[in-house]
């Protein structure tokens, strides 16, 4: 036997039981909404029992919690916020803003009755996925400056504004979509950006 035909089976690892767990809540929640998934149903999608839950998660909130940062920080990882100019940071934010506000999970929040959920986990606490967002901005920002393409300023309190614009414009995209159709969405959080950032 070749061993070709046992590296690929080894080379997929199985997934997680923490994965397994959040990857049923993102299930449920996109099907039923947040305030359906119930903690016993998420151990039975994920194939565990309910004190598995319970030992890494007190309730289905924390399990959301949980979700949200793991998804917002996936969402991150490809974006490449390190860069040296105003304009390709600006490109890569609106980039973020567009998958978060169109992430499968995010968006069944935001588009329910559920969304005062993600308000909670969004906007009324600085969690690990904000912090990840602000550090990599922070990091761009300061590159930025160092070129001269952005201006001057604390950058970790430029990363939090730019952050505040992005969020806001993600959360409340819905209210003025008859107005800002995507391009126009796209080419006015750009030029909100730019205009902030500009020195």
């Amino acid at each position: 036997m070749s061993s070709s035909n046992v590296e690929p089976a080894e080379a997929q690892q199985p997934r997680s039981t923490d994965d397994a767990i959040l990857d049923a809540a993102a299930d449920l929640i996109v099907h039923f909404g947040a305030r359906r998934t119930q903690l016993a149903e998420i151990a039975r999608r994920a194939g565990v029992s309910r004190p598995t839950v319970y030992r890494r998660w007190p309730d289905v909130r924390a399990v959301i919690g949980a979700l949200l940062t793991r998804e917002i920080l996936a969402t991150l990882e490809g974006a490449a916020l390190d860069v040296h100019d105003r304009e390709t940071l600006v490109e890569r934010v609106v980039e973020v803003s567009v998958r978060l506000r169109d992430h499968p999970v995010l968006g069944a929040l935001l588009h329910s009755d559920d969304s005062d959920l993600l308000l909670q986990y969004v906007v009324e606490r600085l969690g690990a996925s904000q912090r990840g967002l602000l550090e990599a901005l922070r990091t761009g920002i300061e590159q930025g400056q160092a070129g001269g393409s952005i201006r001057a300023g604390e950058p970790t309190e430029l990363a939090a504004m730019v952050l505040l614009i992005a969020q806001s414009t993600v959360q409340s995209h819905r209210m003025v979509a008859s107005l800002l159709p995507e391009a126009a969405w796209r080419r006015e959080l750009a030029r909100a950006l730019n205009g902030y950032l500009a020195p």
